[in-house]
């Protein structure tokens, strides 16, 4: 009698195995339902200062500037920050840190409440730069519980990347429904109290927590020593232009068709867009070859999708808006996963949450540049001027990549010639 033929594996359950792998592991989805709560104020924070400042003072530039001098205050404050928590380790410097910046948060909410001072307000939100990097913190842990397989740390990549991306997804309409629903000050200090809570969670779960190693001495350099990483701290930097403008853009753009509630759910259509596509990158074996030529085409992707926004704020059409930026955002993950994995093999591991804080500063130096600039722009400039800045900083993320890429060719290339030591991007 022939052998009765094994049974097929359900395509979806195949599809999702790489993720039950990663949860298969004690104590991940614990520090995973914290790090989500601790992440929703990233979509909610800006978008909540935004329509709140705007509203009491009547001036998206201030609303601009005040946000972007926060996350310029956060391009400093972060790597010391993330610094101090490779040193003496996630629970001992995380929680006083969030403290911090959820009192500077409150601290802005009741500036504009009660009239204060413009110079209050820039204080306030510049308190606000010393929230961890929780993203970060939860890459680390993945990159320690996966330390020897580097196909669950991929698919954590990308897992972590759709996860900002929901965040963001579901950050800004929440913001946007509060501030304008309930109170103007309503979803900054809702988020406050996310960050808080999803904190206290994060940090509750110590099994996952990497250990603090001690350092060679000499023998573990700054990470921005490292030659091979400023290309792609200037990718992360214009790329982080793009979301920063393509924010401020989104929600001017709705304003003034007297629609500045539906900014929040036009700019989750972008995020969602990324989100899928990240769950998708992280169900797929990442193909051959080396790390930074990947980087260098998922960005120059990004680019070309990038330009649909303009095209579709150019009817004055939210929903065309909102659909191109659903385009658009497919783009964004691969080449944000691709950029992680990418710093992960670059930095050495001892510094590696530093390492990532340093990328998310220039992504948040670029989102502070973005979003002063598309708020000037659309303070001064008509029509939809300031959605020509998201494709514009795509393409010098493009550029920067590109030299990343040829960098590493020139030297493989002379490494063959002259037999020299790696550099450290490799695939």
């Amino acid at each position: 009698m022939p052998s009765a033929a094994a049974p097929r594996p359900h395509p979806v359950r195949s599809r999702l195995a790489p993720y039950r792998r990663l949860f298969a592991e004690p104590g991940t989805g614990a520090f995973t339902a914290g790090s989500m709560l601790a992440r929703l104020p990233m979509g909610m924070f800006t978008v909540s200062a935004v329509i709140m400042i705007a509203s009491a003072r009547g001036s998206y530039a201030l609303a601009g500037a005040v946000t972007a001098t926060g996350l310029a205050a956060t391009a400093v404050v972060g790597p010391l920050t993330a610094r101090l928590i490779d040193r003496y380790g996630q629970s001992r410097i995380a929680l006083p840190a969030t403290l911090i910046a959820a009192g500077g948060a409150v601290s802005l909410a009741a500036c504009v409440r009660f009239g204060a001072p413009d110079w209050t307000l820039f204080a306030s939100y510049a308190a606000t730069a010393t929230t961890p990097n929780t993203g970060g913190m939860s890459r680390a842990r993945w990159a320690h519980l996966f330390r020897h397989d580097s196909g669950p740390r991929h698919t954590a990549n990308s897992f972590e990347q759709a996860a900002d991306e929901l965040c963001f997804m579901t950050g800004p309409p929440v913001a946007a429904v509060l501030c304008t629903q309930l109170l103007p000050e309503s979803g900054t200090l809702t988020a406050a109290g996310l960050l808080l809570l999803g904190m206290l969670i994060f940090l509750r779960e110590r099994r996952t927590e990497p250990p603090v190693t001690a350092r060679a001495a000499g023998g573990r350099p700054a990470p921005l020593r490292l030659p091979a990483l400023a290309p792609l701290l200037a990718s992360f930097l214009c790329i982080g232009a793009v979301f920063g403008s393509m924010e401020i853009a989104t929600i001017a753009f709705a304003g003034d068709r007297g629609q500045q509630a539906a900014a929040g759910v036009v700019l989750a259509f972008h995020a969602a867009g990324s989100a899928v596509a990240g769950l998708l990158v992280g169900t797929v074996r990442p193909p051959s070859g080396p790390l930074v030529r990947r980087f260098a085409l998922c960005v120059c992707v990004m680019a070309l999708l990038a330009l649909v926004s303009f095209a579709a704020a150019s009817t004055g059409s939210l929903v065309l808006l909102a659909a191109a930026l659903l385009v658009a955002g497919m783009g964004t993950a691969p080449a944000m996963v691709t950029g992680m994995t990418l710093i992960q093999e670059t930095v050495p591991p001892v510094r590696l949450n530093e390492g990532m804080t340093w990328a998310v500063t220039a992504l948040l130096t670029g989102i502070a540049g973005g979003s002063a600039a598309a708020g000037w722009t659309a303070e001064h400039l008509p029509g939809q001027a300031p959605f020509a800045l998201p494709p514009a900083a795509a393409v010098l993320a493009a550029a920067a990549a590109s030299s990343a890429a040829l960098r590493f060719a020139w030297a493989r290339r002379t490494e063959r010639r002259a037999g020299l030591p790696k550099v450290p991007l490799r695939g």
